[in-house]
């Protein structure tokens, strides 16, 4: 089976491109930068040129294609090219796909984006959901609240740099899932007939708060963390006032993000997920294990580092 994988280059991507070379599928990449994406070409995958942006780059990159794995999404704050990619891109993708007689597209949106229509991108991935369904494609939707990987900027970083960590009093339970987990389970649901037509939740085996994550991660590294309380409300406010300057449109796009704070959890029921590929809470990757070693890895390398500045000061010295 010869898959396209569409955002191979992110964090998850990497990770699906990577397990699927291990099982053996032959592996085709969607790059605009060939550049950027070498990495993917030394791991065996093969770069084809593809812009979402340009639906007439599309059609070559299905040639041979059996199954599509759009895994993207686009970093921009300016809506104009969030609704040029995400959402006319990924509709120019599903047409071609139909066209190409695809046996299975699998894609990759986020939990939740049917509640709110008023954030550009829950919106456009909730539309590219209905088009895929209706498609007559053979589809698997994976929702997922966020990943282990994202947990290192928001919080490991800022406490080793002792960098301040801006928080709200409210705190929303997520569940966090390990992107070596979510490629495995994506590759294993192109081949089990059961999934097909089905819409999953991927989460892991426990939905965190901010409050106890930072604990995890100051035992971890021994320090502590500088916190900045900022309330909703002030959130809100800014939001609102944002809205009537068209210089602010982008902050008024991020600020939109408040309202999931306001949710009572950011996370879903798994059950039927764990039926289908016969998983317990246990095959997944725990949180405080990935943290564990993410905290050993890089304080290792501090001292290191700090072993090195150490004999490099004497030696200027002597």
């Amino acid at each position: 089976m010869t898959l396209l994988v569409i955002g191979g280059t992110g964090t998850l991507g990497r990770q699906i491109v990577r397990k699927a070379l291990e099982e053996g599928f032959q592996v085709k990449c969607l790059v605009r930068n060939r550049t950027k994406a070498t990495f993917l070409k030394e791991l065996g995958a093969k770069l084809v040129y593809g812009d979402l942006s340009l639906p007439e780059t599309l059609p070559l990159c299905f040639k041979e294609i059996s199954a599509v794995i759009d895994v993207s999404t686009t970093r921009s704050d300016d809506v104009n090219t969030l609704k040029e990619i995400d959402l006319n891109g990924k509709l120019a993708l599903i047409k071609i796909a139909q066209l190409a007689g695809i046996k299975r597209f699998i894609f990759f949106s986020i939990l939740n984006a049917e509640k709110y229509p008023d954030i550009p991108i829950m919106k456009m991935k909730k539309e590219v959901e209905e088009s895929l369904k209706i498609s007559g494609i053979p589809y698997t939707i994976f929702k997922v609240a966020g990943f282990y990987q994202a947990i290192i900027n928001q919080y490991a970083i800022p406490i080793l740099d002792k960098q301040p960590i801006w928080v709200t009093k409210e705190s929303v339970p997520i569940s966090y899932i390990d992107t070596q987990d979510v490629a495995s389970i994506c590759l294993k649901s192109l081949l089990n007939k059961r999934t097909e037509n089905e819409t999953f939740f991927l989460g892991g085996p426990k939905a965190w708060v901010s409050k106890n994550i930072i604990e995890i991660c100051e035992n971890l590294s021994g320090q502590k963390a500088q916190l900045k309380l900022i309330p909703i409300s002030f959130l809100k406010f800014a939001r609102k006032i944002s809205r009537f300057f068209e210089w602010s449109l982008k902050i008024t796009e991020r600020l939109a993000f408040i309202e999931i704070l306001e949710e009572k959890e950011f996370c879903s029921n798994s059950q039927k997920l764990y039926e289908i590929f016969d998983l317990n809470i246990d095959d997944f990757l725990k949180l405080e294990n990935y943290l564990e070693e993410y905290f050993e890895r890089m304080l290792n390398t501090l001292k290191d580092l700090k072993y090195e500045q150490t004999f490099k000061q004497r030696d200027l010295k002597v």
